[in-house]
């Protein structure tokens, strides 16, 4: 008579089991995972350095850059308030990519290499070209300009950004009738942007403009501050700066910009779409889903100011969305 054996609801077959092997390769892929885990969460949100530099770090000028800075400054854009401090602005940084914190940046994002660094133009333009960035800066009409800058987080800054109108670039793409909008993304070197390590986001960083806002008169590809290059925490070599748009919208060290005829996903809609819409316009009348964004406080100063429609620039940007 053969044995009937009854197994229990919570029993699975042998030739179900994994392996010996198998399972040896998993625990040592998690423990992997695990300590990757830690070190990411670890920069990401508070374990990495907390304290502010006794002074900022030593920036490496080119030759190009000897001859370029500091730059004639264009008088049309002042500014109603005093330049924040360059320490406080250099050590209080939003850059993801190396960390949460904004004291973050200054100390991680020094192992970025920012030379050679190349510029790729691409997408719906009759004429493609990839960029070495000094070639770029001998290229391009560099200007300094004064603007003010809004955090979607309800601070804000006032810096002396020095770079070149993103339209002068386009120009130099001719872009094609079909083109809509203009994309933007960053690099991608998880183990040197410890931020990048957590997999889970859709790194690398993008933003994107339409093309009528990047070919407006205050867009700015910004290639220095204070007078001087960028430094790695503000998004060295080349950035960004889109003042009556919340900050999180001037993409930092890009590495690529494409010509599109759709709206494309960026980093934080992708994330947060509810919180970081696409537009993202300073608009004080609409509130942030956690905090009013009426008022913002000058990092620095303390001083708290009534936010200004389209950050007060709605003289040059404003008949784009009427």
């Amino acid at each position: 008579m053969a044995n009937i054996i009854l197994k229990k609801d919570w029993e699975i077959s042998e030739n179900l089991a994994t392996p010996e092997s198998a399972y040896f390769r998993r625990r040592e892929f998690l423990q992997g995972t695990m300590l990757t885990s830690i070190a990411t969460l670890g920069a990401l949100y508070g374990c990495g350095p907390s304290t502010v530099p006794n002074r900022l770090p030593e920036i490496k000028w080119t030759g190009t850059e000897k001859s370029l800075y500091p730059a004639r400054r264009n008088s049309e854009f002042e500014i109603d308030r005093p330049l924040t401090d360059e320490k406080t602005a250099g050590t209080y940084n939003n850059f993801y990519e190396f960390g949460s914190d904004k004291s973050d940046p200054v100390h991680y994002a020094q192992k970025l290499n920012t030379r050679p660094w190349k510029l790729e133009v691409a997408g719906l333009v009759n004429k493609p070209r990839t960029f070495d960035i000094d070639d770029l800066l001998k290229a391009m009409p560099i200007e300094e300009r004064l603007y003010r800058l809004r955090c979607v987080e309800a601070w804000a800054m006032a810096v002396p950004w020095t770079g070149f109108a993103f339209k002068e670039l386009l120009k130099l793409v001719d872009p094609k009738p079909s083109a809509t909008h203009v994309k933007m993304e960053t690099f991608y070197q998880p183990f040197t942007a410890q931020g990048q390590l957590a997999f889970w986001e859709p790194w690398a960083y993008t933003e994107a403009l339409t093309l009528e806002e990047a070919m407006n008169d205050l867009a700015f590809l910004a290639t220095g501050i204070y007078g001087h290059p960028l430094p790695k925490q503000h998004g060295a070599p080349v950035r960004l700066a889109v003042p009556w748009k919340y900050g999180f919208k001037s993409v930092k060290s890009i590495v690529k910009i494409e010509l599109v005829d759709t709206r494309p996903m960026t980093f934080w809609t992708t994330l947060q779409g509810l919180e970081y819409d696409f537009t993202a316009n300073v608009d004080p009348r609409i509130p942030h889903p956690r905090w009013p964004q009426n008022r913002e406080k000058m990092i620095g100063t303390g001083i708290v100011r009534a936010t200004l429609p389209y950050n007060g620039y709605g003289k040059y940007v404003a008949g784009m969305y009427s």
